[in-house]
């Protein structure tokens, strides 16, 4: 039986590039896709962002595709992600050829906690002119968090972690957050020790690692982005810090994303619904299309992934691409290229 993947276009460019991206899973894998929609236009619609249903279709389904949401994002990618049960969001960051990137060494990933932090939205007005936003982090999300980015890193191969915090100003809540990697780093080395491991495997099982400031981390990223791999980070930082990394490498069209909980998953672009392009037919597919390889690899599709990013980055070096890239093809160009390589 073919795996179910839920598709939610949403607003602006996410309507353009989710049926791109649609195309290229139907050239290299038999997938059951089922179409639901979410954002600003179904709220003018219904009253309702995130409909009752397509929160239930996320759930159900073994994985959800989605492009963007406008200005109702808030009340669309947080329930989804609540849908899916995601407590990680992970974000790859790096250069490929043929794109002219500002730091092309770049090659890293920031896995950032997805359930608390700022996000708990635990927003409230005290009095006329007077608000407060409440910032959660417990030991239990913080250490699940850093499991995953340690794993993360050994299963991709990347030898550099580093955890951002900001435990100089936050020292309740972003010290509980490095307190509690330190403690799952320490029992990995352990167990590492335990099972007579060599020392690089120790170092891969989340033995050794860095802890930086996360406003430092931003300067440092941008001028030595090559001493970096897996960067796990608390829910604002990793949404700061990777939108600056995308800058890096040619802008936020070519980062995929990943939310991923214990057996299902939410996969959408980091770009947004980019209403000044939106309907324009130029929109750069390609960050949809990543993680919608992404969205194989979660389904165990992985030669089909591997694929994907291979016809992906073909594309890349050798044109055509979108005006953001320095080209002038358009999004349907763009698509089918990717797929004739496939």
């Amino acid at each position: 039986m073919a795996e179910s993947v839920l598709v939610v276009p949403g607003d602006g460019v996410g309507r353009e590039v989710v049926p791109a991206a649609i195309e290229v899973l139907e050239a290299v894998a038999d997938l059951e896709f089922v179409e639901a929609d979410a954002g600003d236009r179904v709220k003018r619609e219904t009253g309702e962002a995130l409909p009752e249903e397509t929160y239930e279709l996320a759930a159900a389904a073994d994985a959800t595709l989605f492009g963007a949401a406008g200005e109702t994002a808030a009340d669309v990618v947080l329930p989804l992600r609540e849908a899916v049960d995601s407590f990680a969001n992970v974000r790859p960051v790096r250069a490929y050829p043929g794109v002219d990137a500002l730091r092309p060494e770049t090659d890293l990933a920031f896995v950032r906690e997805n359930t608390e932090g700022v996000y708990a939205g635990i927003e409230s007005e005290v009095t006329d002119g007077v608000t407060t936003l409440t910032r959660v982090v417990t030991e239990k999300a913080s250490r699940r968090i850093a499991e995953f980015g340690f794993d993360y890193a050994a299963d991709n191969g990347y030898d550099e972690v580093t955890v951002a915090h900001k435990a100089n100003v936050m020292r309740a809540t972003d010290g509980q957050f490095l307190d509690s990697v330190a403690t799952v780093a320490e029992e990995r080395a352990e167990r590492s020790d335990a099972n007579g491991a060599s020392s690089d495997a120790a170092r891969a099982a989340g033995a050794d690692y860095e802890s930086a400031l996360m406003d430092a981390l931003a300067t440092d990223l941008v001028m030595r982005p090559e001493e970096y791999g897996v960067v796990i980070c608390p829910n604002l930082a990793g949404d700061v810090l990777s939108d600056l990394a995308a800058g890096l490498v040619g802008g936020l069209g070519l980062l995929p994303s990943a939310n991923v909980g214990a057996g299902n998953g939410l996969f959408e672009p980091v770009h947004g619904s980019a209403p000044d392009i939106a309907g324009e037919g130029v929109a750069n597919p390609t960050a949809t299309v990543l993680s919608a390889a992404m969205l194989l690899e979660h389904l165990d599709e992985t030669a089909a992934a591997a694929r994907v990013r291979t016809a992906v980055e073909g594309v890349l070096a050798d044109g055509p691409r979108t005006p953001d890239l320095g080209g002038d093809a358009s999004t349907t160009a763009v698509t089918d290229a990717i797929v004739a390589r496939l």
